[in-house]
């Protein structure tokens, strides 16, 4: 063996479904146990959330209230915002849930040795062997289905769906039926929502080689098989499903007459989109090769290991890309084994899905902005509902928890007064700037959408303070207040950077418009931010409001990260204002998102030591489970994607950072890797970097796809920016001295 290991593997099965091996196509997911006496396999669908009222619910009709509200705030009422409100109840958005459990029960008690299950990074597939039973599945990116393939000698087996899964609600409409059909054996399992027309069905087919079926209500059994192909799909609908239907078009995946295996016939379609995709970047940390044999829960037991790293890296993009296609991953990704999902397993759009999807543009991974985008663009005609119903504006406004249904905002309440976040549109649009830098293409319907939020802004920013400049009121910096005011308050730092973000950036993708004049204009008069008393980046660039420093999020540090209006090449004394509101930022409760944003952002102010703390926070504090998907909290407490999906994208900030005209190599290399190679990653210039480096130099080869001059920038100590010029399809490279 040598090299990175892209996979991972247990000697022993799982006994918590947050231990069981993922694999996903970004609609279908499955999490899979290996068990010596059953073979369960949890399947997940992105669609499918239980309604709870909230697919009903609507932005609140606030408008003409915000004037008034505007000249309290102005006057100093601190609390004002907090009457901001049409008095409803906090509504979560609907709950993600798990479709069902496809159980293989084996008669008879097995021994229990000899059992290994594994998950191969660059196929997707997931497999458990015990004895002479091998188990193996995967979801297809080609053809979008769950295919699980069991084979041994003489297999019998009874084979059930089953909805039951722990939280799983009393009063669900329940019907199970299976029925032997010329295509094979037909397992269907379909799940009404109470008081609701809204139904899921599974639909899996059997399909034999040797041996025979039966009927076994709920299931089916089957006996002296030599090999079992089991094919799943999920359908949400409404009214009456025609399983027959499916099941015919499932076993038009298995075409007669065809001398390669069926199974590995779909594995192959599978593999072609999925592996060069996974493979696209890579990171090897020259980590020790016995390290590097070691099971997953081994390697977590090691929290200094750069196996680990490495391991965590290639199961992070994994998990990202598995996660990713119709919409982009969840705060559980796109599996969970759980009714009642922490937070809804919502897309948490005010911090943790961007920090989940960071990684998208420079680790090659187009697949997760397309999901990304389809999020965005489904929900736009609902943004522009919350624009008008809230703040009586043209233009867009985005909310900080979605189902992806609903892009209304209505999820808030006095602690968390989040129909007052005026950011989120750009914050959710910035991943598509950076995919459209990177490609170097503007996409129209990122272009259309930007307009709409400067015109938002246009509409919105009306009032001024003593100088002239332009305020946000209300304002509001996710999820925290002022240590001497409301949560609704004045010129959060987040709100000024997004709001000059969005007017620049619509000027640039409409430059020839009289509107961009407008926009540029707009975006000159808002507040500058402030420094406080301490030295730090204020929160809020308001006279008089303190800062709370002990919080999870840190919001106020958008100029840094992922937006470049703050860094420490052209606006050095801000950036050494944002480093010491670093230095003072808390913990709070420990949350994983909370730390990796840590190290984001002083992964961009050259701050390597402080990258490593917050890495050992993260590999220290058990946040992983077997599966290395990951915890919210410490010691495995509450399953999240969070830390598992950006941890990959700390490791590149901290090797390779890009804009449209700089390259930084090697910012913040963290302490924990001396030495390693990462390679494929991709530059908002348009060129792709190979980068190698140990103590004694580095050297970098860019591939450019576009002919452009830039700066290089190394650090840390270094001195004036070198220009490079790059040449379309000419290699360039780069050697440095030691770092």
């Amino acid at each position: 063996m040598s090299g990175p290991v892209h996979g991972t593997w247990e000697p022993a099965p799982a006994t918590r479904w947050e231990d069981a091996f993922l694999s996903g196509n970004g609609r279908h997911g499955v999490m899979m146990f290996g068990d010596p006496n059953v073979d369960r396999v949890v399947v997940n669908h992105h669609t499918l959330v239980r309604p709870n009222g909230a697919e009903h619910a609507r932005p609140p009709a606030l408008a003409a209230e915000l004037p008034l509200l505007q000249d309290r705030l102005l006057a100093g009422d601190t609390t004002a915002a907090e009457r901001f409100t049409d008095g409803r109840e906090l509504q979560w958005v609907q709950p993600f849930h798990p479709a069902f459990e496809i159980r293989l029960r084996y008669p008879g008690d097995q021994e229990p040795g000899g059992h290994r299950r594994e998950v191969d990074f660059t196929t997707g597939v997931v497999t458990a062997h015990h004895g002479g039973r091998h188990s193996e599945v995967f979801v297809s990116r080609a053809d979008d289905v769950i295919a699980h393939r069991v084979t041994g000698p003489g297999l019998i087996a009874d084979i059930t769906l089953d909805h039951q899964l722990p939280g799983a609600p009393h009063d669900l409409a329940v019907g199970h039926s299976a029925v032997l059909t010329p295509e094979g054996a037909l397992l269907t399992l379909r799940v009404r929502h109470p008081g609701s027309d809204r139904a899921y069905t599974g639909i899996t087919l059997a399909v034999l080689t040797g041996g025979g079926t039966r009927t076994s209500l709920p299931g089916i059994r089957i006996e002296g098989a030599r090999s079992l192909l089991l094919l799943t799909r999920v359908r949400r609908h409404t009214g009456e499903l025609d399983a027959l239907t499916e099941a015919r078009e499932l076993r038009a995946l298995l075409p007669e007459g065809i001398d390669e295996d069926p199974y590995d016939r779909l594995l192959a379609r599978h593999i072609a989109l999925h592996r060069p995709a996974y493979l696209r970047v890579g990171l090897d940390l020259d980590a020790d090769e016995s390290e590097r044999a070691l099971s997953g829960s081994e390697l977590l037991r090691r929290p200094k290991s750069t196996a680990l790293l490495e391991r965590l890296f290639a199961a992070g993009r994994y998990h990202l890309l598995s996660a990713s296609g119709m919409l982009p991953p969840r705060l559980t990704g796109l599996w969970t084994g759980d009714w009642n999902t922490a937070w809804s397993g919502a897309f948490t759009t005010d911090a943790n899905l961007n920090l989940q999807t960071a990684s998208a543009a420079a680790a090659a991974l187009p697949e997760v902005t397309e999901a990304h985008a389809a999020l965005v663009q489904g929900q736009l005609e609902h943004w522009r509902d919350n624009a008008r119903a809230i703040f009586g504006t043209r233009g867009v406004v985005a909310p900080a928890h979605t189902d992806g249904e609903s892009g209304h905002i209505y999820h808030f309440s006095r602690e968390f007064p989040l129909q007052l976040w005026t950011a989120g549109a750009d914050w959710l649009l910035k991943p598509l700037v950076d995919h459209d830098e990177t490609r170097g293409e503007r996409d129209p319907r990122t272009a259309a959408a930007l307009a709409e939020v400067a015109c938002f802004y246009e509409d919105f920013l009306t009032r001024t303070d003593d100088d002239g400049h332009l305020v946000v009121v209300p304002s509001y910096s996710p999820e925290n207040r002022p240590a001497n005011a409301g949560w609704g308050t004045l010129n959060a730092a987040m709100d000024l950077s997004a709001a000059r973000h969005a007017l620049l950036t619509a000027a640039q993708y409409h430059p020839d418009t009289p509107e961009a004049d407008r926009w540029r204009a707009l975006a000159g008069r808002l507040a500058h931010h402030r420094i406080n008393e301490d030295g730090a980046l204020a929160e809020w660039a308001w006279p008089g409001l303190r800062d709370s420093y002990d919080h999870r999020h840190l919001s106020h540090l958008y100029g840094v990260w992922p937006l470049d209006e703050i860094t420490p090449y052209d606006t050095p004394e801000l950036a050494t204002a944002a480093h010491r509101a670093l230095e003072l930022r808390g913990a709070e409760n420990d949350s994983a998102h909370g730390h990796l944003h840590h190290a984001l952002i002083a992964a961009r102010l050259r701050d390597g030591e402080r990258v490593d703390h917050a890495l050992d926070q993260v590999l220290g504090g058990d946040f992983f489970h077997a599966s290395l998907m990951s915890a919210h909290y410490p010691n495995r407490d509450v399953y999240n994607a969070d830390a598992a999906h950006t941890l990959p994208a700390v490791l590149i900030e901290t090797l390779v950072q890009s804009t449209p005209d700089r390259l930084v190599l090697l910012p913040a290399p963290p302490g924990r890797c001396p030495r390693g190679r990462l390679r494929g990653i991709r530059t908002r210039f348009g060129a792709e970097v190979d980068l190698t480096w140990a103590p004694g130099g580095a050297r970098a080869v860019l591939k450019p796809t576009r002919t452009v001059r830039v700066q290089l920038r190394t650090s840390p100590g270094d001195g004036d920016a070198q220009p490079l010029h790059l040449v379309a399809g000419e290699d360039h490279v780069l050697t440095l001295g030691s770092w």
